[in-house]
C-alpha cells in the first residue's frame, strides 16, 4: 500500500531538513521550532489534497486544474517554469556536495553535477516509478533509523550553548526575516510537490492495475507527512544541541557544509558510524534530486499538451526535450552560484515561499470540483482548515513582498 506517501517524504526530505533545518538550529537553537511546526500545519491540506483528488477520480492534479480551467493549467506551468531551474540547481548542488566530500573529489560542483544528473537521467529512463518507488523505501527506512540514534545521542550529551556565542533571533534583522522566509519556504517541501505526489498516485495505480482506496491513499500520506515533520524537528535538534553557541557558523560553500553536516552526525553518535551516517545523507539527497527530475518530466509533458493541444508529439520526445532543458538550466545555475550554496538554497526555497499561496488555492479548488465525488471531498472542517491557511499563506507573501521591495 505504501509508496507515493513515501516518494513524497523522499522528495521533501533533502534541502528543507539536512539544510534548512539544521542551519536553524545551528544559527538560533531552539528559537524556530515553534515556527517550523507552525509551517508544517498551514500547509498540511493542501498536499493532503493531492492523494484526495487523486484516489477520488484516478487523475493526477494537473488534469484537476483543467478542471478548474486551461488558465489554471497555464498558470501552473508558468510557476512551475519559472521555479524548476532554482529548485533543480539546489538540490543537486548539495547532493554534489556531498558527493565531493564524502568521495574527497577534487573536480568542479559542475562537473559533479553533471554526473549525478546523466545517472539520474538513466534511472528515469530505464525504471519510472516501480525502481523509484523500491528504492525510496530503502533510503527513507536508513535516515530515519540513524537521524533517531543520532538525535538521542545528542540529547543524551544535553544542551549547552557558550552565552558569548549565543544569538538571539531578532524579528527587526533583515539578514533574519530573510532567513526565515527561506526556511518556511520549503518547510516541510514546495507545495509544487503536491502535484507530483498526484502523478506518484496515478503511476502507482497505474502499474499495479487497481484503484488505490482513499483510506489507503491518506495513510499513505499521513505517514510520509507526519514522518517528515519529526524529522525536521530532528534535524533542528541535531544542530541546536551540537552546534548552537558553539562559536563554529556554517559554511557557504558546498563541500565545507556537507563535512559539517557529516561531523554534526558523528559527534553524537561516533566515528565508527560515518559509513552509515555519510550512505544515509548522500541517499536522501540523491533520492530528491531523482524524485525532482522525474517529477518535471511527469509533471510538463501532460501540461504542455493541455496547454498547446495542437502539439502532437510522439513518444516520449517531450518527456526527453522537458528533461534535458531542466538538466541545461540547473546546471548553468549552479555554474554561477557554485561557490555560494546556500545563497542559491535560499533563492529557491524564497521562491516557493512566494508562490506558495497560488499553487495552494489552485489544489484547492481542483479537490472541490465537480470530479470529486461530494462524499470524497474534503470534510467542512478541513475545507475551514485550507481557507484559514490560504489567508495565512497570502498575507505571508504580500507582507515579504512588501518587506522586500518597498522597506528594505
Amino acid at each position: 500500500m505504501l509508496g507515493p506517501g513515501l516518494m513524497w517524504a523522499g522528495a521533501a526530505v533533502g534541502v528543507s531538513h539536512l539544510v534548512q533545518s539544521t542551519r536553524a538550529g545551528a544559527e538560533f537553537g531552539f528559537a524556530l521550532i515553534g515556527i517550523l511546526i507552525f509551517a508544517n500545519v498551514i500547509k498540511y491540506p493542501f498536499f493532503e489534497f493531492a492523494p484526495r483528488y487523486a484516489a477520488s477520480t484516478g487523475q493526477h492534479l494537473v488534469q484537476g486544474y483543467k478542471n478548474v480551467g486551461k488558465w489554471a493549467v497555464a498558470l501552473y506551468g508558468i510557476l512551475t517554469v519559472l521555479t524548476m531551474f532554482t529548485i533543480q540547481a539546489a538540490v543537486t548542488v548539495v547532493t554534489a556536495s556531498l558527493v565531493g566530500n564524502i568521495f574527497g573529489l577534487s573536480y568542479s560542483l559542475v562537473i559533479i553535477s553533471s554526473g549525478l544528473l546523466v545517472v539520474t537521467m538513466m534511472i528515469i529512463a530505464i525504471g519510472r516509478y516501480s525502481l523509484i518507488d523500491g528504492v525510496m523505501k530503502i533510503i527513507i527506512l536508513i535516515l530515519t533509523i540513524s537521524t533517531i540514534i543520532a538525535v538521542v545521542s545528542a540529547v543524551n550529551i544535553g544542551y549547552h550553548p557558550q552565552p558569548n556565542f549565543e544569538i538571539s533571533f531578532d524579528w527587526t534583522n533583515p539578514m533574519h526575516l530573510a532567513f526565515l522566509i527561506a526556511f518556511i519556504g520549503w518547510m516541510p517541501a514546495p507545495i509544487d510537490i503536491s502535484v507530483w505526489h498526484s502523478f506518484w498516485s496515478f503511476a502507482k495505480q497505474k502499474e499495479t492495475g487497481r484503484k488505490i482506496a482513499l483510506k489507503d491513499a491518506l495513510l499513505d500520506f499521513n505517514i510520509g507527512y507526519i514522518g517528515t515533520a519529526i524529522l525536521a524537528a530532528g534535524f533542528l535538534t541535531l544542530g541546536a544541541i551540537l552546534m548552537y553557541g558553539s562559536g563554529e557558523n556554517f559554511s557557504p560553500k558546498g563541500t565545507v557544509f556537507a563535512g559539517q553536516l557529516i561531523q554534526l552526525y558523528t559527534s553524537s553518535i561516533g566515528s565508527w558510524a560515518y559509513v552509515v551516517i555519510a550512505i544515509a545523507a548522500l541517499a536522501t539527497m540523491f533520492s530528491t534530486t531523482l524524485t525532482c527530475l522525474d517529477a518535471y518530466s511527469r509533471v510538463l509533458k501532460p501540461t504542455t499538451e493541455i496547454i498547446i493541444p495542437t502539439l502532437k508529439i510522439k513518444g516520449n520526445l517531450l518527456t526527453w526535450f522537458w528533461l534535458v532543458l531542466v538538466v541545461s538550466g540547473s546546471l548553468v545555475l549552479i555554474g554561477v552560484f557554485a561557490k555560494n550554496m546556500t545563497f542559491m538554497v535560499d533563492l529557491a526555497t524564497t521562491i516557493s515561499f512566494v508562490t506558495a499561496p497560488i499553487l495552494a488555492y489552485l489544489n484547492f479548488k481542483a479537490v472541490m470540483s465537480k470530479a470529486v465525488s461530494k462524499e470524497n471531498q474534503p470534510p467542512k472542517w478541513l475545507r475551514l482548515y485550507a481557507e484559514v491557511g490560504l489567508v495565512f499563506l497570502s498575507l505571508f507573501s504580500i507582507a515579504f513582498l512588501y518587506w522586500r521591495f518597498l522597506i528594505k
